[in-house]
């Protein structure tokens, strides 16, 4: 499903105004928000009953959007990267010391992935960034697959957009870019 351009400038006058949006991704619906809005990512913490100290997973449109949050990649990680990305794999990379803690938890390293869902990768090409991406689902409960289970999970979700998840069964892969090893 292509976005329409109503729905798009919807969800970015929403990300704009520090609220929180859902989201078809992969798998599953994620929620999100502006990664540098501490009130947004609190909310989004409160909605999900989820401990800070878990940290956030960031997604983009392209490698190039993370660059404001992640250290330098040498040119072997990098092409391990772009093996996986744009896809369904999450990565744990070193974070710059200036990222808050809100985003990482109680982590050295910032969780995020480049989105092959056509309609999250539109969505932050048009935010000009990346931006929050955890399930949208209450901790303990199933992420919600479609608009309808977000209304019923999370109400107080300041705007749903409409569209198809993507093919995958899972949430994505997350993957430790220091030592290779899959943690989910």
């Amino acid at each position: 499903m292509k976005i329409s351009q109503w729905r798009l400038r919807q969800a970015l006058h929403t990300l704009n105004g520090g609220g929180v949006i859902a989201y078809p991704t992969e798998a599953v619906y994620g929620l999100g928000c502006d990664p540098m809005d501490e009130e947004a990512v609190q909310r989004i913490l409160s909605l999900k009953q989820r401990p800070i100290e878990k940290g956030m997973i960031l997604v983009a449109a392209d490698f190039n959007q993370l660059q404001d949050f992640i250290l330098p990649v040498s040119a072997d990680l990098l092409a391990e990267l772009e093996k996986t990305w744009p896809g369904h794999v999450t990565w744990l990379l070193p974070v710059r010391s200036d990222v808050p803690e809100f985003l990482t938890g109680a982590h050295d390293t910032l969780a995020v992935r480049v989105t092959a869902h056509p309609q999250t990768a539109a969505l932050c090409r048009a935010f000009g960034g990346p931006i929050v991406s955890t399930s949208a689902n209450i901790s303990g409960l199933r992420p919600a697959r479609n608009s309808h289970q977000v209304h019923w999970q999370l109400p107080e979700v300041d705007y749903v957009m409409p569209g198809a998840c993507g093919g995958a069964l899972q949430p994505s892969t997350i993957r430790d870019a220091r030592t290779g090893e899959v943690l989910r």
